[in-house]
């Protein structure tokens, strides 16, 4: 099935909506967030218009129906659904979490053996289980601030839709969402939540975010390495390829292309130009454009080639060495040394991944402060040690989802 945006986008929606999404453009900092008490633009509190659009990654599509909560059995209603959570009144069910659990795993689109799967279920409970709880919070949160997505604001983003997908009439959009496994009902609902999730997170969280010079120069300071162009090499190779039956070995052919191989050397470091040589000579797949390779960086290269190129000048050759195809040379053609970018250039980079930090380390911050904030009552021991042992000072840190 074609992977349409409109599809994506549904997947985005079901599966886990707090599992760290890249932030859109329009919500990182601006190009001096640098400069000192600068801070990335937000929308007021009381606007909703200004919430933005989830942005979907590009995932396999993967909705899954909603299971009935109670059946009729033997002339009475049966309660078959079981709650694992109650979060300040509301619930997450025994459902909900297997439905987040099986999205998440078509997403990886792979086969799997029953052990596969366990291992699978288990290693992503942990991350569903604490964002199903954080969604609720932030929803709830959301509903406080009164921030709600209008008839008009979702009128947008349907159309947004449908033009991204040339979905020009009604009758091709319902079937496009029918093809998806989807209502337009639960198409709104799924994108109200997340419109006001990420309002809430731009307002309360990345809205209070600011990068001051000093915390960008020191960031530059500590991490140069990432706003430095590593040294770079070109070499051109010669191969004199040595014919062999894979069995035996030709000790005259070897004997023979060893003279040939050491006679170029001669050549070369007599002043012929190596690509001339290459033409004459080489049996390499890169003799068609004179032997070049690369550029490579120094982690690039083999070992053994780092070795024998070690101390050479651009223009210099190195001795006649044993491949497995023959006998070769090598020429140090052009060496380029590392470059490191000026804090005045390199501003804006910096800017983004202070940015990218704090905001991460104030989301987890904020996130906290709501759980402490909460009555939440576990009706499940087990789901409530996962949560806790997912969201204790030692695990890892939240990332903040749709900013």
């Amino acid at each position: 099935m074609r992977k349409t945006a409109l599809a994506m986008l549904l997947v985005a929606l079901v599966a886990a909506p707090l599992a760290g999404k890249a932030p859109p453009a329009q919500q990182t900092p601006p190009p001096q967030q640098a400069a000192p008490a600068q801070k990335p633009p937000t929308p007021p509190a009381a606007d909703p218009q200004a919430a933005p659009v989830p942005q979907a990654p590009p995932l396999v599509p993967a909705v899954v129906p909603q299971a009935p909560a109670a059946a009729p059995t033997a002339g009475r209603v049966e309660i078959i659904e079981q709650i694992l959570v109650k979060v300040n009144g509301e619930i997450i069910t025994k459902t909900e979490l297997e439905n987040r659990q099986v999205a998440a795993l078509r997403q990886r689109a792979q086969q799997m053996s029953d052990e596969e799967l366990k291992k699978a279920i288990a290693s992503i409970t942990p991350d569903i289980l604490v964002d199903a709880v954080d969604e609720l919070l932030l929803l709830q949160r959301g509903k406080e601030l009164g921030y709600k997505v209008t008839d008009e604001q979702f009128k947008r983003v349907l159309d947004n839709i449908r033009k991204e997908n040339k979905l020009e009439t009604d009758d091709q959009f319902n079937a496009a969402l029918k093809q998806e496994g989807i209502t337009i009902e639960q198409l709104r609902k799924n994108l109200e939540k997340q419109m006001v999730i990420n309002q809430v997170q731009q307002v309360e969280v990345a809205g209070k975010v600011g990068i001051s010079e000093s915390e960008a120069q020191a960031y530059y300071d500590e991490h140069k390495d990432q706003f430095t162009t590593p040294a770079s090499l070109t070499l051109r190779e010669l191969l004199v390829a040595v014919k062999s039956d894979g069995k035996t070995v030709d000790v005259a052919a070897d004997d023979a292309a060893k003279a040939k191989a050491e006679g170029l050397v001669l050549r070369a470091r007599a002043g012929e130009p190596f690509a001339a040589l290459v033409a004459e000579a080489s049996d390499a797949p890169s003799k068609a454009n004179g032997g070049l390779v690369g550029p490579l960086t120094a982690t690039e290269l083999d070992p053994g080639v780092r070795k024998l190129i070690e101390g050479l000048k651009p223009g210099q050759v190195t001795d006649v060495f044993r491949t497995g195809g023959g006998y070769a040379l090598l020429q140090l053609d052009t060496s380029t040394p590392p470059v490191v970018k000026p804090f005045e250039t390199a501003r804006d980079d910096i800017a983004q991944k202070v940015y990218e930090s704090k905001r991460t380390a104030e989301f987890g911050r904020y996130l906290a402060r709501l759980r402490s904030q909460a009555i939440i009552e576990w009706k499940n021991e087990e789901m409530h040690k996962i949560w806790m042992a997912r969201t204790s000072a030692s695990a890892p840190p939240v990332k903040a989802p749709g900013l």
